[in-house]
This record gives structure tokens, C-alpha cells and sequence, in this order.
């Protein structure tokens, strides 16, 4: 029995999301339920895969990362990706593979996740790029969008950009990163933390647009997050825009 790591990318487009679901008309379209159907096929019984984390409808990842228990131990680690690309869709891609120990959890043994969330800010995408930016056909001031990301650092209470119903114990997260910066006609935010609250980096990019768009600065958003009230947040960004980028298993897991 191996504990196996994958690297996964995905295109979230057509999917309900990373988790598994089922619904009364059926199981719903899911990464999780697409890749254990493949695992299904090489090992001839369920297997249940552990992401490091949920993605919403919509939303993709470069670097998913997700363990699982393989009974055979006669497969190479690195013949994973080709094995179980072959019964996979072709939006959804085994990127890496390599056995770790067993105590290791791709959700448990992360330290920190960082995503990327894309805006276009030309006059239009290239139709390739519609299902992966949110297209603003203007250019915000990125001074003024940097001036209310630094306030999100260290130990930071997110409770404003909470959806409702996020069923989380704490609404603090531990931050190590949140800034915009320029990518040709794009413009990107990204933001590392340990852990981070349902649609929290949507709410947050949609709210960082609305407030600059406002007029808003740096001291007004972090009145706004140190209130608590998520009336007080902007408009929630569209998922098509965010990327899972990267978890990172080194340095000091946070627990806030």
C-alpha cells in the first residue's frame, strides 16, 4: 500500500467544482469524481482521493494537489500521469505523481495555498481567453489596488469577504501575500495564505475592483475589513478568473 501525491491541472469550466457531489438526478460533474473514476479503472475498486482543498464551479487550478492510498504496488509512481490520463477527459490533467510517506494529507501536511486570479483589462480577450480572465475593458489603478492589498498581512480576520454560509470555525487566515501586478493587457492578483474562507478570494478581487473604481484607498478598505460586515464587501468577482496555482508543503503550517 503506497500513498500517492498527484499534481493536477484542470480547466473548472465545465465542472461543479473540485468535491464529489451527488444530487437527486444523479451525480453532478466534479474533478475529484472524474479522477477517482479513472483510479477506479486501474485498480478495480474505489479508491477516494483527498484534494487539498475545494474549488467552486468555474474555478481551475495549475497545481491541484490530491493523495491517495494504491493497494498495487506494482505500478511506478511516475507511470501515474500517463495511466490515469488515458481514462481522463481532456479537461482535467495529471501534471506530476510521486509516493510520499503515509501520515502525509495533501489538505493536513499543506502550509499554504496561493492563487491567481485574472483580469483583462484591454479592450477584449482573444476568444480563447474569455473562459479565463474576467474581461474589465478598462485599466485600474494598480497603485491604488496595491495600496489595499498590503493591509491583508500576517494573522488577518476575513470575516468580510465571508460568503454566507461558510461554514468555517475561525474566519481568521494567516496571509503571506496579496498584491496586483501587470501581465500585458492583464492584470493579476495574487494572494498566499494557510488557508482561505468560501469564494474569500473572489469576494476579495471583486471588492479590491469596486473600491478602486470608487475611488476608495488603502486606509478605507482596511476600516471596511477590520468591520466585519459583509454587507460592506463589493461585488463577488466571476469564477472564470481565479486559478488554484499552488500548495506548498515546506515552511510552518499556521493554524488561525
Amino acid at each position: 500500500m503506497r500513498n500517492i501525491l498527484l499534481t493536477i491541472s484542470y480547466d473548472g469550466t465545465n465542472f461543479c467544482g473540485w468535491q464529489r457531489q451527488e444530487q437527486k438526478t444523479g451525480e453532478m460533474r466534479t474533478v475529484q469524481g472524474e479522477i477517482e473514476k479513472a483510479l477506479e479503472k486501474i485498480h478495480k475498486t474505489h479508491i477516494d482521493l483527498a484534494g487539498s482543498g475545494r474549488t467552486d464551479s468555474g474555478v481551475h487550478a495549475a497545481a491541484q494537489a490530491a493523495n491517495f492510498f494504491s493497494p498495487i504496488d506494482s505500478i511506478p509512481e511516475k507511470k501515474y500521469p500517463i495511466a490515469l490520463n488515458s481514462f481522463l477527459p481532456n479537461d482535467v490533467r495529471i501534471m506530476a505523481a510521486k509516493a510520499v510517506s503515509d501520515d502525509f494529507s495533501a489538505r493536513f501536511s499543506a502550509t499554504s495555498r496561493t492563487y491567481r486570479y485574472f483580469l483583462h483589462c484591454g479592450v477584449s480577450p482573444l476568444a480563447s481567453e474569455m473562459p479565463f480572465v474576467w474581461a474589465l475593458h478598462r485599466r485600474p489603478d494598480l497603485n491604488r489596488l496595491n495600496d489595499m492589498a498590503r493591509r491583508l498581512h500576517g494573522e488577518t480576520d476575513c470575516a468580510t469577504f465571508a460568503a454566507s454560509g461558510d461554514m468555517s470555525l475561525s474566519t481568521n487566515r494567516y496571509i503571506e501575500k496579496a498584491v496586483f501586478y501587470p501581465e500585458g493587457e492583464k492584470i493579476v492578483f495574487e494572494i498566499t495564505a494557510n488557508a482561505f474562507l468560501w469564494k474569500m478570494v473572489r469576494s476579495l478581487t471583486g471588492s479590491f475592483v469596486f473600491f478602486e473604481k470608487m475611488g476608495l484607498t488603502g486606509d478605507d478598505f482596511e476600516e471596511i475589513l477590520k468591520s466585519r460586515d459583509r454587507k460592506r464587501a463589493g461585488p463577488t468577482a466571476p469564477p472564470q478568473g481565479l486559478f488554484l496555482w499552488s500548495i506548498n508543503f515546506d515552511g510552518k503550517r499556521r493554524h488561525v
